[in-house]
C-alpha cells in the first residue's frame, strides 16, 4: 500500500489527529516508513519567544512532537522526525516533492485559526501543491 508516509504537525489537536491515521496507515503494512515534519516558522518563533520568555523554544517544540513519537513508537512503526525552517506551507511541499513520498497526512487546522481565515489553510496549500496524494484528516 505506501512504503513512505509524510505526516505534517505543528501539534494542534488537528495534527494529532492525523498523526494517529498516519500510524494507523503505517502499522497496516509491515516496513513503511512514516516521517515526521515540523516546521519552524520564523513569524512564529518571535510570538513564542516573547509569549514563553524564560523558557527554551526547542522544548516547547520537542514537547508537541513527543506524544505523536511516542503513539509511533507504541504502534511499533519506523518513524524519522524532521525540523524544518520556513513558511509552513511552501517548506512542507518543496519536501515532500523532493522525497517522493506515497502519500503525506495533514490535519486540517493548525494552531492559528486567524490566520487560516484570513490567507487560507496550510492543509490546503498543500493539497493544492504537492505532487503525491493527500490526506486531510479533521
Amino acid at each position: 500500500m505506501f512504503k513512505k508516509l509524510l505526516l505534517a504537525t505543528d501539534g494542534s489537536e488537528h495534527s494529532i489527529r492525523a498523526a494517529e491515521k498516519a500510524i494507523s496507515l503505517a502499522s497496516l503494512q509491515n516496513g513503511t516508513e512514516l516521517t515526521i515534519v515540523y516546521v519552524i516558522d520564523p513569524k512564529q518563533s518571535k510570538d513564542d519567544v516573547l509569549k514563553h520568555w524564560g523558557t527554551d523554544a526547542s522544548d516547547k517544540r520537542k514537547y508537541k512532537l513527543q506524544l505523536i513519537e511516542q503513539k509511533a513508537k507504541h504502534a511499533e512503526v519506523k518513524f524519522e522526525t524532521i525540523i524544518l525552517q520556513g513558511e509552513p506551507g511552501p517548506a512542507i511541499v518543496e519536501f515532500a516533492n523532493g522525497q517522493h513520498f506515497d502519500a503525506l497526512v495533514i490535519g486540517s487546522r493548525g494552531l492559528n485559526t486567524f490566520q487560516e481565515m484570513v490567507l487560507g489553510s496550510v492543509s490546503h496549500k498543500v493539497a493544492k501543491r504537492a505532487k503525491c496524494p493527500v490526506m486531510i484528516v479533521k
